[in-house]
């Protein structure tokens, strides 16, 4: 006679061992971008991936880095990237027609940068910089921003400094070593580095130049919003339990940091404590410092008005 309940017991069977494979959830992947592989401002990608952050979010991270926002842009409108880490003022791109929105203020103060000099130097503070050469990663960039920043607060006048493009950190520093600039503008590696090795100096810091800022934002494609915004909530609220980690962590972050960076772990342990703080905790937008943005993007002839900045973010995918 036919077993109706061995039947049952059987299919129960069967569907139970079959279960782990039947329901096991596929990661989401989000491809990530950075604008730079060494910048530590990005690390925390990195140490979040590391310390499993993001998998327990069910995320799987795919991690890549550019040489600057324009690149990252770039392979953001090529459908390349879900997710970038760049700079505040990379949110111009929204402007000119880029597939994308800024959904996390992750940093303020631009803390990152500092102005050096040669040790022997007579200029001994922003004060001292009028009519002077600064050399600064390119024109149109942050670095001159800032530079022309020091200008305004002093009362000269845009233009008071001159600025130089000269590119990468390093090209900045030997054009200051070699004294065909008067100094130079550069990431706070390079500026601890030029210091420690005697040669040099840190003439200026930024942090009172732009108090009001967000040197970095996260942006994520407009097809990644649409087509995976949880993933997306997931990856943010991942990054902001990174930093709380950071934070209270400094020697784990800091072995990480230096593994990434390339760096030896003294000197990653000195930008953590000059970089920690410019980290925001929770990815609100500044109105202030979107003004200060707006306004950059004329100063640089980046654009020519100040957008309406309510359309170039969103807070929508923030931590609840």
């Amino acid at each position: 006679m036919f077993d109706l309940r061995a039947t049952h017991v059987l299919a129960l069977a069967a569907l139970v061992l079959g279960a782990p494979a039947a329901s096991a959830q596929a990661e989401d992947l989000i491809r990530v971008g950075k604008a730079g592989r060494e910048a530590f401002s990005f690390v925390p990608v990195d140490i979040g991936d590391q310390m499993g952050f993001f998998k327990k979010r069910n995320l799987k991270v795919e991690i890549s880095s550019f040489a600057g926002d324009a690149r990252l842009q770039q392979a953001m409108a090529a459908d390349a990237l879900d997710i970038s880490l760049g700079s505040g003022p990379g949110m111009a791109f929204t402007v000119k027609g880029a597939p994308v929105k800024a959904v996390a203020a992750f940093a303020g103060p631009p803390l990152l940068f500092a102005l050096v000099v040669p040790k022997q130097s007579p200029l001994k503070s922003e004060a001292d910089l009028n009519g002077k050469t600064i050399g600064v990663s390119g024109v149109g960039s942050v670095t001159q921003w800032l530079v022309n920043q020091i200008a305004v607060k002093q009362g000269w006048g845009l233009g008071a400094i001159k600025v130089v493009g000269i590119g990468e950190n390093a090209a900045r520093v030997a054009a200051v070593k070699s004294n065909s600039i008067d100094g130079g503008v550069v990431d706070i590696a390079s500026a601890l580095l030029y210091a420690q090795s005697g040669e040099g100096r840190i003439l200026n810091r930024f942090a009172t130049v732009a108090s009001d800022f967000h040197v970095h934002v996260m942006f994520a494609t407009d097809k990644a919003m649409a087509q995976k915004p949880e993933a997306i909530r997931a990856f943010i609220d991942g990054w902001f339990e990174t930093i709380r980690f950071m934070r209270a962590n400094k020697a784990r972050s800091v072995e990480i940091a230096a593994e990434v960076m390339g760096t030896d772990k003294d000197l990653a342990a000195a930008i953590y404590d000059e970089l920690m703080p410019m980290f925001a905790d929770d990815g609100r937008f500044n109105p202030k410092a979107l003004d200060v943005l707006a306004r950059s993007f004329v100063e640089l002839k980046t654009l020519p008005i100040e957008p309406d900045m309510g359309k170039l973010y969103t807070e929508a995918l923030l931590p609840k």
